[in-house]
């Protein structure tokens, strides 16, 4: 391209380009100087990928809750609030809490950890399926779902249309205690009205898995199957559980609902949430798991973690912290 060092030069660049633009405003179609077009509508599909070691590990977000911050025990509403706040959280409406759910591919079995709510919260849940089949698979080609708990927004999923299984050709595993205490019609009666229908909702979930014969129970540390190890995290609920997978440095622990809010928990893991069974053990175990992942550097997923709510957990000279997975291609071996 020329260069043009006169001021004679420049003036007559100049004039021919504006005298150009000016041209072409004339016969440009009248679409092309429109106002931009209608802005979307939806979100992009809501799964994440990222390969460990061997195994493959898909994030997949089933919606969200709003958390009302009253649910949280153990720290003043100042204290809260201030915690939010320096997450720039607002909580005016409640908190965002997200659910998610993690599909594990380790060359020998597709497993499904939770499942998310279904239609048992409402209308800001239940595309678990819809992300699943984005994401590349399908609900016939799971053999494995394990559950953390039989809470409705973690085993509602278990149910498709009419009350069918929504996992056809999968096995169920939950710990013998959370079956002992959620399907068990003795506790169940003697239960709080206000919580019956979590009773149902577990009930509903798994009873289909039974009648099957493809319902079955652990205990806290068994090995489930080649490379996935149940670990002990009892207290949110009597038989709550994660499960570790992999080996080595590429170990990842999904552990369903150590932690409500990201913004409090973290910072403060004595603060407890209402739904807790036992809330003296679940805080005793958020710090005990807290300590492991953090001392031998674990991959974590979590159940109410902001999506895919796959990180780290870092110890601080007080508390804890969160520290997310970054966004990366595939790494291929």
């Amino acid at each position: 391209m020329a260069t043009f060092k006169s001021k004679t030069g420049r003036h007559w660049l100049l004039s021919a380009l504006f005298a150009g633009a000016a041209a072409l405003n004339g016969v440009l179609p009248a679409e092309a100087l429109a106002a931009a077009p209608a802005k979307q509508t939806t979100q992009v599909p809501g799964f994440y990928r990222m390969n460990l070691g061997d195994i493959e590990v898909t994030a997949l977000y089933d919606g969200y809750v709003a958390l009302d911050t009253k649910l949280l025990k153990g720290a003043s509403a100042d204290d809260i609030q201030g915690l939010l706040a320096r997450m720039f959280i607002a909580s005016s409406k409640g908190v965002q809490t997200a659910v998610n759910a993690y599909l594990i591919n380790t060359g020998s079995n597709l497993i499904l950890v939770d499942t998310g709510a279904a239609k048992c919260f409402g209308p800001t849940l239940g595309v678990i399926p819809d992300n699943l089949r984005a994401a590349g698979y399908d609900k016939a080609q799971i053999d494995t779902v394990l559950l953390t708990h039989l809470h409705g927004d973690h085993a509602c999923g278990l149910l498709a249309a009419e009350g069918r299984p929504a996992f056809p050709n999968a096995t169920i595993y939950a710990a013998e205690d959370e079956a002992a205490f959620w399907l068990n019609k003795d506790v169940a009666a003697k239960a709080p009205q206000e919580v019956q229908a979590f009773f149902k909702m577990a009930h509903d979930a798994i009873e289909p898995y039974v009648a099957a014969g493809k319902f079955k129970q652990f205990n806290p540390g068994d090995t489930i199957l080649p490379g996935v190890v149940s670990v002990p995290a009892q207290g949110h609920t009597p038989g709550h559980a994660g499960y570790l997978f992999g080996k080595d440095a590429d170990q990842l622990l999904v552990w369903g609902d150590i932690v409500h809010s990201h913004a409090v928990q973290f910072a403060r893991p004595e603060v407890a949430i209402e739904f807790d069974v036992d809330s003296k053990k679940a805080i005793a175990t958020r710090k005990s798991i807290f300590a492991r992942a953090a001392k031998n550097k674990l991959w974590v997923a979590g159940a109410h973690l902001p999506f895919p709510g796959i990180g780290h957990v870092r110890a601080e000279k007080k508390g804890f912290s969160w520290v997310p997975v970054e966004y990366s291609p595939l790494q291929q071996k």
